[in-house]
């Protein structure tokens, strides 16, 4: 039940190619070409399909837009320009929502692309149920078809996911549980108790407001609980800092060769 793209008149093998491998991006496979310029099957398009083989074996050729598109329920034909055509139009969100819905019914959509050069004339946009149209810069419309497949593909594959995952095939995985409110507590004191032994909290007045300010900041970063242990390294390791050797200059002085100890003997 998954959309069909029709694309009428395609010019270049290369644009049916990279609108194959478009559409096997986002899960599509039912191309259809109507009387490709080139014929067909096109080796240009193969190789520009970039491996997305499925789709390029499987196109339909057909002889007219009317037979391309008898088994479909609902048929959207995009355009960039105002055709003048009494027909709703709308975007590829919108569209996108429409398509599930048809698929929940068990209806079939096909979208259909122009020519390369002009696109659809009006005799075939009157096939379709509706315009769909892209939100583009009206001063620089023109999208290479492949372009044009690939949002509104984008757009349907994501209307079949909820908003929480939005599809993302994959997440970075948590190798440590969200810290507690103990542990981001103990890391508060802990950075309090260091920023209070080099007088940071000045005026001594202020103290409780910059509190509350830094223990907001660390609260927004969501700390996890290595997150919260490795922090309080750091703060650990500068409060011994007073403790190593330096030179005059507050440089740490390099350690002394291996072997000296035994000329000095």
């Amino acid at each position: 039940m998954r959309p069909a793209i029709i694309l009428v008149e395609p010019q270049l093998g290369e644009n049916i190619g990279t609108a194959a491998r478009a559409m096997a991006n986002f899960g599509l496979c039912d191309l259809r070409l109507v009387t490709p310029r080139d014929g067909w099957p096109n080796e240009k398009a193969r190789a520009a399909a970039s491996r997305a083989d499925h789709v390029i074996d499987a196109v339909r050729v057909y002889d007219d837009l009317a037979s391309a598109v008898k088994d479909l329920s609902f048929i959207y034909a995009t355009t960039a320009r105002d055709r003048d055509l009494s027909k709703r139009v709308c975007g590829p969100v919108q569209a996108a929502a429409t398509m599930r819905q048809f698929e929940g019914q068990g209806g079939r959509v096909g979208i259909l692309f122009g020519r390369e050069r002009w696109g659809l004339n009006n005799e075939e946009i009157s096939l379709a149920d509706e315009i769909l149209t892209l939100p583009v810069d009206p001063e620089f419309a023109s999208l290479n078809i492949a372009q044009a497949v690939l949002v509104i593909s984008y757009e349907w594959r994501k209307a079949g996911f909820s908003e929480a995952d939005g599809g993302i095939p994959f997440q970075t995985p948590e190798r440590s549980l969200p810290a507690t409110k103990d542990e981001l507590v103990g890391l508060f004191e802990h950075l309090e108790g260091a920023l209070d032994d080099v007088t940071f909290f000045r005026p001594p007045e202020k103290r409780p407001t910059m509190v509350r300010n830094l223990r907001a900041i660390l609260q927004k970063a969501e700390l996890n609980a290595q997150e919260v242990r490795t922090l309080r390294g750091v703060i650990s390791a500068l409060e011994r800092r007073h403790l190593r050797p330096r030179d005059e200059k507050g440089n740490k002085p390099a350690s002394a060769p291996k072997g000296d100890s035994e000329k000095q003997d």
